[in-house]
């Protein structure tokens, strides 16, 4: 499990990254909240009671009661942060990620709970309009006691429902789906809420838990171990674990599997399917079910689907083919499907066939693969999910362990949760949003998808 933030430092390699960012956008992203400076903050101490906000008696109160108006733009970011601290983050990137803020959940009115970690750092949450922010601040320890860390960890909507969940997945352009079911005793899951739970959808690398499940299934049948050595060999698109690594470095499948569902890596993901076999992964999508096997095969390994969305002609051919047509293709087009074919420029420009090129399953066939998941009874699986928690550190805190995989390209997200109550009570979250004429807004349903999570953790 991952270490309380309450017990260690927030340093550039701790940053929380959802998998459906790539590392550096995410690294990009976060640096825009969190600049730890030369001076660092002292470690930060067991967690005491909330106090009231009071009337400024220290440099640390005054500058907790200073960051409303700092995140609504009303008081200058160098009379409040340190000059190190602007130094890796400058203003405008500041206000550019504030006005992100206050565009989805209203204005900075005012703190409302400060909780000390030590004399120059604190936990705080702050109201603003529509929700509640929850933040991590450390100032310098010598005057002026400028702010040298800032991270906001999560949001908690104000007044929030399942029925207003629902009511904001309803209004997603293109076509959107969730699913939330409890997994009882006997492993039966009972629906508790939902929407278009029986539609397919593009599900991006969503699809590699489908990986994960036929190599837990290897495992447990011993005809592999988690600690089995081979060499990477295959080469893909956006593998930033694997990235300029000789192809024939040795690693083990549990190595494998870990990049493959923590950070996304593609590479890592066909090598695992070349061990593995493609048949084998497609028997297990068999066997676990799936609504619409004929939309799921032939399962494509990453760096095929990435060169037939380049190649004009042979997507077409394929668009056209029935299964036992489209397995040829792959068979016969093999020298035309390498990562030397991939044309990263059209693979940015927009939606590229995501309804016909690329990974499908409804909302209850992702419930059926998280549960078969569970059910295969490897802590090594369950680990291997729980290393991204694929939400800010506020919302997987309120779980005792929280599994993800997630997945997009440009017009398609999915993320999927496998997690188990602070009760032991086990869950599957899952939702997807698709748009074939445009890019959908990752970052806006990655918020909903928290705001689910939170609605079921209560």
């Amino acid at each position: 499990m991952r270490p309380s933030l309450m017990r260690r430092r927030l340093t550039p390699d701790n940053i929380w990254c959802p998998a459906h960012q790539k590392r550096r956008e995410c690294m990009k992203r976060w640096m825009l909240l969190l600049a730890l400076a030369a001076v660092q903050s002292p470690p930060l101490y067991a967690q005491t009671p909330a106090k009231a906000v009071a009337t400024p008696a220290k440099p640390m109160d005054l500058r907790i009661e200073q960051l409303p108006a700092v995140l609504a733009g009303s008081l200058a970011y160098d009379e409040f942060f340190a000059p190190s601290f602007l130094a890796v983050v400058p203003a405008t990137q500041l206000k550019l990620l504030s006005d992100q803020f206050i565009a989805q959940h209203g204005k900075p009115l005012k703190v409302i709970s400060v909780e000390p970690q030590g004399p120059n750092s604190a936990t705080i949450k702050i109201e603003y309009e529509k929700a509640i922010a929850t933040a991590q601040i450390s100032v310098e320890p010598s005057a002026p006691n400028k702010v040298v860390g800032l991270l906001i960890t999560g949001f908690d909507m104000k007044g929030d429902s399942p029925a207003k969940i629902d009511a904001a997945f309803a209004e997603l352009p293109g076509k959107a789906g969730y699913l939330v079911e409890k997994i009882g005793a006997d492993g039966r899951r009972t629906q508790i809420a939902g929407r278009a739970t029986g539609q397919q959808f593009a599900i991006a690398s969503t699809f590699k838990l489908y990986v994960l499940a036929e190599l837990a299934s290897q495992v447990q049948a011993g005809r592999r171990s988690w600690s089995d050595v081979v060499p990477i060999l295959a080469n893909s698109h956006s593998s930033s674990a694997t990235v300029n690594w000789p192809r024939t470095t040795p690693v083990t499948l549990q190595t494998l599997a870990t990049w493959m569902i923590s950070v996304s890596d593609n590479a890592s993901t066909d090598a695992l399917m070349r061990v593995l076999g493609r048949d084998a992964v497609e028997r297990k999508l068999a066997t676990i079910g799936h609504s619409d096997p004929d939309k799921a095969l032939p399962m494509l390994n990453t760096v095929e689907a990435f060169a037939l969305k380049s190649n004009a002609e042979l997507r077409t051919r394929f668009q056209k083919a029935n299964e036992a047509e489209q397995r040829n293709i792959l068979d016969k087009e093999a020298a035309s499907l390498g990562f030397d074919k991939v044309d990263l420029v059209n693979l940015g420009s927009g939606p590229v066939a995501i309804d016909s090129i690329e990974w499908f399953a409804s909302p209850s066939d992702i419930a059926n693969l998280l549960g078969n998941i569970r059910q295969t009874g490897s802590q090594t699986a369950l680990d291997v999910m729980a290393v991204n928690k694929g939400v800010a550190p506020a919302s997987a805190n309120k779980w005792q362990y929280l599994g993800y995989k997630g997945g997009s390209e440009p017009g398609v997200i999915s993320m999927s949760f496998l997690a188990q109550s602070k009760a032991g009570d086990w869950y599957v979250i899952t939702g997807s949003w698709n748009d074939t004429t445009k890019e959908v807004q990752n970052d806006a349903f990655a918020a909903l998808m928290a705001r689910l999570l939170d609605s079921v953790a209560g």
